[in-house]
């Protein structure tokens, strides 16, 4: 696990090349076809090198929730062990990976017809307003949620209408957020190793953050872009459009601001994912950091992050 930009990829191929793993990805965006600049997708040569499991499995225009990952990633855990190897899940989608580990609360599925509505209602009025909506319905749910998250927003009123029911509610009258799936989440039927790579320093990781969104852009993300904006089954609301960048990207190709508030626009939201990923993962259970700085602050090379996250898998594993 870790904050985008924090080099998971780079640390999962170089352990797949020295353990006997295969990577199953946790990644809400790179699940899409099409979506491969914007979302940092592993390139052909790093696929060769290191397959990944749970990447373009999808058209951008359909929906993929955290449930679909809980049943997909854990055929392919009980496929891979099958073959001798170890799963490696690689990723910075929390919620799935909480879901794996726990289960998911047993909610109203979703209604095509409500979330029409509702995604109606922010285009009129703005997020901000929905999520004010939201807070008469559910205040428990609302003040855990930023009123610009639109996903979260939209999935929490959806539950309300469909189900007369708040969230929290339904939450708590389900044990705190566990549901059987298949079992009551993966955490105790198998051993889990859980790490985290990410740099000391915050600093450190937004000059990541920087430097990768700028050189998506370079390498054809707005072109990538386009291409999915002239499609008649794309819209602003699209779930696979929410992704960070593709928003921003979607703005600007709009016309709602230029190139370099495109730019500034999409590193910022970027660096406000990394930090509601790093919220999360300081409050995770029995979590190992692999850090990409030494003592000093001096960032270590590949080789040397590497070194430490075998030794603390050796350390880690019965």
């Amino acid at each position: 696990m870790g904050p985008t930009a924090a080099g998971k990829t780079d640390l999962a191929i170089a352990l797949v090349e020295h353990a006997n793993a295969e990577i199953i990805s946790v990644d809400s965006a790179l699940v899409y076809r099409g979506m491969d600049i914007g979302s940092a997708k592993p390139n052909a040569t790093e696929l060769a090198r290191a397959p990944h499991r749970l990447i373009d499995i999808l058209d951008p225009s359909e929906v993929y929730n955290a449930a679909d990952f809980c049943r997909d990633a854990t055929w392919h855990i009980e496929d891979i062990l099958a073959t001798g190897k170890t799963p490696l899940l690689v990723g910075g989608s929390m919620l799935y990976f909480k879901a794996l580990l726990e289960g998911l609360s047993d909610m109203p599925a979703s209604d095509p017809k409500v979330r029409a509505q509702i995604n109606a209602l922010a285009l009129e009025h703005g997020w901000p307003y929905v999520h004010a909506v939201l807070a008469k319905a559910d205040p428990v749910c609302a003040a855990r949620i930023h009123p610009n998250h639109s996903q979260r927003i939209s999935r929490a009123l959806e539950v309300y209408r469909c189900s007369g029911k708040a969230m929290s509610q339904l939450q708590a009258e389900q044990n705190e957020d566990r549901l059987v799936l298949e079992g009551n989440g993966l955490l105790d039927k198998y051993h889990w190793v859980q790490m985290a790579i990410a740099p000391q320093e915050r600093t450190i990781l937004h000059q990541r953050i920087a430097l990768r969104f700028n050189k998506m852009a370079d390498l054809g993300f707005l072109e990538e872009m386009k291409g999915l904006m002239a499609r008649d089954d794309l819209t602003y609301d699209t779930p696979s459009m929410r992704a960070v960048g593709y928003r921003q990207a979607w703005e600007h190709l709009s016309g709602q601001y230029d190139y370099e508030t495109f730019l500034e626009k999409g590193i910022v939201a970027t660096r406000q994912l990394a930090k509601r990923q790093l919220t999360w993962l300081r409050g995770w259970h029995d979590l190992s950091w692999v850090y990409t700085q030494d003592s000093t602050g001096k960032m270590l090379s590949c080789d040397e992050i590497l070194a430490k996250a075998l030794k603390l898998m050796a350390a880690r594993t019965i």
